[in-house]
């Protein structure tokens, strides 16, 4: 019999012999089909030539096909990390990724975010933090009917609506071996007031001191907000302190070329005269000079698994994707044994 017109996911359905969520799946790349069901879906969508149309799916789930990252976050890396891991996940499918910066000090900042998501009607968002931290965001977007999936530093929601990592168990470690160095003068350059990671991964540095029966002086304390700049400013500060401390651990990678780079304009050497330990492990980490002892953060993963969990069919059978992600300490050239 001759056809007329488009074909539709119901003749694709129809002559693969397999149901129109099915071949759902296989146009989404989902997964948890197996080969030889998605190569039969496939052969068939390409003799019949169909062509799926997401804007009368969209009209249908009375939601578009965009994937949203909320965030308010002061370090690009992180966020062109997250956005990577997006990107990776959505590959393929007929999902694309919309940036919706928001500012987390506004007194409108629920009004903005309600707008946007429904002007745009995302088929669910990523919540980066210190947004995600915020249960009243979470609450809005659930209000609204739009999925979400927080990231964080710690578990704040039900597994299948959070991506998690273990800063303060990292942290703790990576402190650990600072000690383990011979380090008992140990500064620490803290995050932003008001983040989740900061509070985490301070808790960490002063947990690991504690077990090694370390003071922490509050002249070897610094606060910082992630920048290169406030790095070191933050470092300027500690390297006044009398006697000095042999080693600063840093809450992220571009605070701690920041303490490099003060270091070395004081004339100190590192390792020789001051280790330092930074977290993340972005790019900077393995281009500075030396090369930075630094916690990786699988960041990237976790935005690739939060925006599976988000366009995951909720009624479908398989392996979850994983809410817990473990950062370890990479070791390199920039911490040694105190010279004094």
């Amino acid at each position: 019999m001759q056809r007329t017109g488009q074909p539709t996911i119901n003749d694709v359905a129809r002559v693969a012999g397999v149901s129109k969520k099915t071949v759902s799946r296989v146009i989404n790349r989902s997964p948890l089909l197996g080969g030889e069901t998605r190569a039969r879906v496939e052969a068939v969508i390409a003799e019949l030539g169909y062509v799926p149309n997401p804007q009368a799916r969209a009209l249908a789930l009375r939601r578009n096909f965009l994937i949203g990252l909320v965030h308010d976050n002061p370090n690009a890396q992180t966020v062109m990390n997250v956005q990577q891991g997006m990107l990776e996940a959505l590959h393929g499918t007929e999902f694309e990724m919309v940036v919706r910066p928001i500012d987390r000090g506004s007194a409108t900042m629920l009004e903005d975010l309600k707008h946007f998501l429904e002007r745009q009607r995302p088929y669910g968002v990523l919540l980066m933090p210190p947004v995600s931290e915020n249960d009243l965001v979470a609450r809005a977007c659930a209000e609204i009917g739009c999925r979400y999936v927080r990231m964080g530093s710690a578990m704040l929601d039900a597994p299948e609506r959070m991506v998690a990592s273990n800063d303060r168990d990292a942290v703790r470690a990576a402190t650990a071996y600072l000690i383990d160095q011979g380090h008992r003068r140990i500064g620490l350059i803290g995050g932003p007031h008001g983040f989740r990671s900061a509070r985490e991964r301070r808790g960490g540095f002063e947990e690991a001191l504690a077990q090694g029966g370390i003071s922490l002086p509050r002249s070897l304390i610094a606060d910082g907000n992630y920048t290169f700049e406030s790095g070191l400013v933050a470092a300027e500060r500690l390297l006044d302190a009398v006697p000095r401390p042999t080693a600063i651990f840093s809450c992220n990678d571009e605070m701690a070329a920041g303490v490099i780079h003060a270091a070395r304009q004081r004339g100190l050497d590192v390792p020789g005269d001051l280790s330092v330990v930074g977290f993340d492990d972005t790019p900077i980490a393995a281009h500075v000079w030396p090369p930075l002892t630094t916690v990786r953060w699988p960041i990237a993963s976790m935005a690739r698994s939060a925006t599976l969990k988000l366009i995951a069919d909720p009624e479908a059978d398989g392996v979850e994707e994983p809410s817990l992600f473990l950062s370890t300490l990479i070791r390199r050239a920039s911490v040694a044994a105190p010279s004094d």
